[in-house]
């Protein structure tokens, strides 16, 4: 029985001839590639043409199966055993035959037996094995499954590429198993030379399993960007392109995804009245789970509020609804208000950050407050009128996400933006007369020069201006 280590001294091995080179040595397991050749000029050829021939069908083929077959057959075929295996481990790490051939390039039909004990330690260890049995006690001392079998002779190297102890490999093969051969024969026995041959095939093996995985990753990924960009575009569609207006209000709305697909919304619904409804909403996280309760959650306000005049309804009859689709632990921010062409504002701010209305009379920012948590936080709340507010010629409101307040400054990561900054920036640009776009994108284009156009969350602003009727 004989087993190589992943990193041996120097020993004297066999003699290859009558007369051996005087250096000749063994060699560590990281190098199995010459570690077969053994004088003979053409039995070496032949060996290295294999490699070749191995080499050229991982970097050529497609058919992952074909290869397989094809390296599993060569196993056997150059090592004159019976029988070639590969075998790898599940995700409860229980061996699977994965191809199974015997001599001559045949497929194994039914039941197939082999030693699993031997893979089995070959895994544990990570070194290449090799026996001949030469008694009945060897037989059952390597398993009974080689007992039962009658098996003379048998060997198996590991998968993974050997590297030296200290190493790390890079990129670490997901699907770990074993290349395994075995026979019969009394007179077969192998050995270094074969071993050797052996592992440098299960390498090509490993090489091609990986090529495999990368290779369907790629085309995973591929697909899922193909899909965000589609979520991306519809949900994109669900904002309204040009916003409606009433007489005496202006609005204007803005976003920005993180990632392709966006948590935050924002919408304005025409009411049955002639009001006009705002919304913003914030789920919490970004991407498709979050996007696909914000197209839900959108579509329901709007049919809600093309029927009800009145915000806590509007909400409550949401909040019953989401709460038996969101999962726990996810939540949606929203602030809803509701304009009149006389300046009348009615709204509902659950757990959203606070807008702020700028008085065009004073120079003053107030802020809304909120009416309660958010939806989904609590499922039996209740959502109440807050007391209307009442807008004058000039004053102007902004709802935004915290995607906008938490922005990061681009050299300074500890600094915020914060509610002080868009104060400092409403005050300012509100000031000067500005429409409601103009004061959006003054906001935005603050917070993007402030972080370095670079975005952690989702941002979204939704401004508002009462005009002359």
């Amino acid at each position: 029985m004989a087993f190589w280590k992943r990193k041996t001294s120097a020993q004297p091995t066999e003699p290859v001839s009558s007369t051996p080179a005087p250096d000749a040595r063994a060699k560590p397991v990281d190098r199995p590639a010459t570690e077969f050749l053994r004088g003979g000029t053409q039995e070496d050829k032949k060996k290295v043409q294999v490699l070749l021939d191995a080499i050229a069908r991982v970097s050529e083929s497609r058919d992952l199966e074909t290869l397989l077959d094809y390296v599993v057959d060569r196993s056997v075929e150059v090592t004159g055993a019976e029988r070639g295996f590969l075998v790898l481990l599940d995700e409860s790490s229980e061996q699977v035959i994965r191809v199974v051939r015997h001599r001559g390039g045949k497929p194994v039909e039914g039941e197939v037996k082999y030693s699993t004990s031997v893979v089995k330690r070959v895994l544990e260890r990570e070194e290449p094995m090799r026996t001949t049995v030469q008694s009945d006690a060897e037989a059952l001392e390597l398993g009974a499954s080689v007992f039962d079998l009658k098996l003379r002779a048998v060997m198996c190297v590991p998968l993974s590429p050997a590297v030296e102890e200290e190493e790390v490999r890079p990129h670490p093969i997901e699907q770990r198993g074993a290349l395994y051969v075995d026979s019969k024969a009394a007179t077969r026995e192998f050995k270094d030379e074969d071993l050797s041959l052996f592992f440098a095939l299960a390498q090509h093996i490993a090489i091609a399993l990986e090529n495999a995985r990368l290779n369907l990753q790629s085309l995973e990924k591929a697909k899922l960007e193909q899909s965000l960009e589609i979520a991306r575009d519809i949900q994109s569609d669900l904002m309204p392109q040009e916003p409606k207006t009433i007489p005496g209000i202006e609005v204007f709305g803005w976003y920005r995804p993180a990632e392709h697909a966006s948590g935050d919304f924002y919408d304005f619904v025409p009411t049955r009245q002639g009001g006009l409804a705002a919304v913003l909403g914030d789920v919490t996280g970004h991407g498709i789970g979050p996007a696909l309760i914000t197209a839900t959650a959108q579509a329901s306000l709007r049919a809600y509020a093309n029927v009800l005049e009145d915000p806590p309804t509007i909400i409550n009859m949401l909040h019953k609804d989401l709460a038996e689709r969101m999962d726990d632990g996810m939540f949606l921010t929203l602030f809803l208000g509701l304009f009149s062409s006389d300046g009348r504002l009615q709204v509902v701010n659950a757990g959203q950050t606070p807008p702020l209305l700028w008085r065009k009379s004073t120079g003053k920012i107030e802020t809304i407050a909120g009416n309660g948590p958010a939806l989904g936080m609590m499922d039996s709340f209740e959502y109440a009128a807050a007391p209307d507010l009442q807008l004058e010629v000039g004053d102007v409101m902004v709802a935004f996400t915290d995607g906008l307040v938490e922005a990061r400054h681009h050299s300074h990561p500890e600094r915020l933006f914060g509610d002080d900054g868009m104060r400092a920036v409403l005050a300012d640009v509100a000031a000067s007369g500005s429409s409601a776009k103009e004061v959006a994108e003054a906001l935005v284009a603050n917070v993007l020069e402030f972080s370095g156009s670079k975005a952690e969350d989702d941002m979204t602003v939704v401004s508002v201006r009462r005009t002359e009727v």
